[in-house]
């Protein structure tokens, strides 16, 4: 390749699609590499409808049609989305994909109602934990102490309301009617 950059593509996809086969592949020699055999058992953890629409998505980012990055979400709670399956391809590291993978994460959570991303990763996978905690993901952790100790490591992030502001819908989705606080009251 000269100089020039490549366009990124994003594109939803579905766990068969054969697109998806070198993230499968990479991030399940990824996982036995850090945590030994066992780990291949993660990546078949979740039945396929799991990562599929409209409770999930699985998205890739294409560069000049291959896969470089990609990552997943699947219903956690009704308000929860919870990121799995997050790839950056060896080749393409150091590049802001995968911080472009959780922002893609993000805003097709918040479309499908989504108000909350919960997420964990492995006490072996610092270069994670970083770039979680880089792009604003509150740690369900101490972060000072031994990774090692804790398991895996969770963190969370809100999503911004769907509408004008945060809580504009009901549990339901209709638009949703506060009540003034009146002076002096003490807010939850």
């Amino acid at each position: 390749m000269s100089g020039t950059s490549l366009a990124i593509e994003v594109r939803r996809v579905t766990i068969d699609d054969p697109l998806v086969e070198p993230l499968l592949r990479e991030l399940t020699h990824e996982y036995v590499t850090r945590y030994g055999p066992d780990a291949r058992e993660e990546m078949s953890r979740y039945p396929k409808d799991a990562f599929a629409e409209p409770a999930g998505v699985l998205l890739l980012l294409l560069e000049d049609g291959e896969p470089v990055a990609g990552g997943a979400y699947k219903r956690y709670d009704e308000r929860t989305a919870e990121v799995k399956r997050m790839w950056t391809h060896s080749a393409h590291r150091r590049r802001g994909l995968a911080s472009r993978v959780l922002v893609e994460l993000e805003r097709a959570a918040q479309a499908a109602g989504y108000t909350r991303v919960y997420l964990t990763t492995g006490p072996r996978q610092p270069e994670a934990k970083g770039l979680y905690l880089a792009t604003g993901y509150t740690p369900l952790f101490d972060v000072d102490a031994d990774p090692l100790t804790i398991g895996p490591l969770a963190f969370e992030k809100p999503l911004p309301a769907r509408g004008d502001g945060p809580r504009a819908h009901d549990d339901q989705g209709r638009r949703a009617h506060h009540a003034p606080t009146p002076k002096g009251a003490q807010l939850p």
